[in-house]
């Protein structure tokens, strides 16, 4: 189908536009509601579910949106955090996958250069591994299946004298550098969710859909908040994006109008874990490790002053993928692998944090779970009123999905994307258009710089590494969190070091962000750097203001 012109500027920031009905998030311990009207109900608050909602949202549908935790809290919070097309996907011959994620990357960095830029990675050459010609031509054709305009392309290093090679041993002689990118995978949730939001959807966190009746006209739901407060949503299409619980949502909530789960495919879900150690090397590269197994893994720097260091691949049989962690197993195989490559081995004592996520991959009989499809499916089913599910995908390649979800609603609601065309690809996200801070964009990792030094500028009082931080978590949106401070004075009280009452309260009004974890493990890595008692302060803070689960949005409960 031929597409639509776009008659909107390129990357234009339209996360204030809303063009549906105005909305906030409500589950306070109300009494039970009458039935909430919406085209789409979307069940799933991660980087696929909240995708979506912003999508159609932008088309002019109503959507409400519900998630059981907070947003990001499982799969979409627990990546290794990279914008990339998955270099050795190509092993396995997944060349469209790998050529529609290299389409996405540069689409997403110009996006929001505050949350995702652009890095390079070294991959030190051992022969015993694969050969230097494999791995030249993987790479030229990494480097040309999708156009490039921000991202150098490959080339050899000799690691003797090149600053990557001093930490590693001295056997690894030769290495290839090639591009990718980094985001900040949960606040990649949060900004589609803001911007969702401001074009019309309800966002509802802490609230789980336990049931959902399908008739020939639409679909009942029942919702239920953290506080057990119940209200209804009637809906005429219902988008199933929960994930690693995509499944169980249609063998258990579910269900068609004789009361029969709708059910008709399986996922395989692969356990992801990473470890984090104090940094363990000065530059500003990223590494990837060929291992024995045949596997890869990632050494990159992280939060300044560490190296993430993931991932594995454990197949998650019967476990409720919410209560996934790391092993004591692949902890030891994360240390050991990294300890092939670098001078100063890796040991688990070095841990400093852990995360595990669990990926939810079409089961295509596969018996490597290295190996199982990230490439994601839509599923339509019409049979009565319209289902939706989306089955796998990667974080890369969120936009593109939810952008061909919101085709598929709109086909099975009546309405082709002719009449309500796509429109994400150009625009930014909730903060990521820096011109009034900066004027004309050039490249997202120098633009980030200049917008830095602009808001350092405007508000010379505030601490270099605050200033830093801020930019890097809000981008332009920096400017509704300080409204008219004038000092540190302003900023309310330090909770926490570098961490005050103003953000905290922005925080709770602005981004869902109810509990410690929410703060300093989604919303920021501030858990990171803080003591168990300062992240107790955080926690009784949030606690005295947060009453039954119960928070504000936009100064309405």
């Amino acid at each position: 189908m031929k597409r639509r012109e776009n008659t909107m500027a390129p990357f234009r920031d339209r996360s204030h536009e809303p063009t549906g009905p105005s909305s906030v998030s409500d589950f306070s311990s109300n009494p039970p509601s009458p039935a909430t009207d919406c085209d789409v109900l979307i069940v799933g608050g991660g980087i696929n579910g909240c995708g979506i909602a912003r999508d159609l949202a932008g088309r002019g549908w109503r959507v409400v949106l519900c998630e059981k935790d907070d947003l990001a809290s499982h799969t979409s919070s627990s990546s290794t955090k990279l914008i990339h097309g998955g270099l050795r996907y190509l092993e396995y011959y997944e060349f469209s996958l790998v050529r529609k994620a290299l389409q996405e990357r540069e689409v997403l960095l110009k996006s929001a250069p505050h949350i995702m830029w652009p890095l390079r990675f070294v991959m030190p050459h051992d022969p015993s591994m694969r050969p230097a010609w494999m791995i030249r031509i993987g790479l030229f054709m990494y480097d040309h299946l999708a156009k490039r305009e921000v991202l150098p392309g490959s080339r050899s290093i000799d690691l003797r004298s090149h600053a990557a090679g001093a930490p590693l041993k001295p056997q690894f002689k030769r290495g290839f550098v090639y591009s990718d990118g980094w985001v900040d995978d949960a606040r990649l949730v949060v900004l589609n969710a803001i911007d969702a939001r401001a074009r019309g959807a309800e966002v509802l966190t802490r609230t789980r859909c336990v049931h959902a009746q399908r008739d020939a006209d639409g679909w009942t739901a029942t919702l239920e908040a953290a506080d057990g407060s119940i209200r209804a949503v009637r809906a005429r299409a219902v988008v199933n994006a929960a994930g690693p619980w995509a499944e169980s949502f249609l063998r258990g909530v579910a269900q068609s109008a004789k009361g029969e789960p709708l059910a008709t495919r399986h996922l395989r879900l692969v356990k992801g874990s990473h470890i984090v150690v104090p940094r363990l090397f000065e530059h500003d590269h990223a590494y990837i490790f060929q291992n024995p197994d045949k596997r890869i893994i990632f050494a990159i720097p992280y939060q300044d002053e560490f190296t993430l260091i993931g991932t594995t691949d454990i197949e998650l049989n019967g476990d409720d993928p919410g209560a996934a962690r790391i092993a004591e197993e692949e902890i030891a195989y994360l240390c050991m692998q990294a300890s092939r490559y670098f001078e100063k081995p890796v040991k688990p004592a070095d841990v400093v944090w852990t995360y595990s996520g669990v990926r939810p991959l079409l089961d295509d009989a596969s018996g490597d779970p290295s190996a199982v499809t990230r490439d994601y499916m839509l599923e339509s089913n019409t049979t009565a009123a319209p289902l939706l599910s989306v089955w796998g995908g990667k974080i890369t390649t969120f936009r593109k999905l939810a952008e061909d979800a919101a085709d598929e609603v709109g086909k099975m609601l009546g309405q082709s994307s002719a009449q309500r065309p796509p429109w994400t690809d150009g625009a930014f996200l909730a903060g990521g258009d820096l011109s009034e801070w900066i004027g004309a964009a050039t490249r997202p990792d120098d633009d980030f710089e200049r917008f830095v030094a602009a808001v350092q500028a405007r508000h010379a009082w505030l601490d270099a590494r605050l200033a830093r931080r801020l930019a890097r978590a809000y981008g332009a949106r920096v400017a509704e969190l300080l409204g008219d401070a004038q000092s540190m004075e302003d900023m309310g009280e330090a909770v926490a070091p570098g961490l005050h009452e103003r953000e905290l309260r922005f925080l709770q009004e602005n981004e869902w962000a109810v509990s410690a974890d929410d703060v300093l493990w989604r919303r920021s890595k501030l858990g990171l750097r803080y003591t168990a008692e300062e992240r107790r302060q955080v926690a009784a803070w949030l606690q005295a203001r947060t009453t039954n689960n119960s928070y504000m949005i936009n100064g309405e409960r």
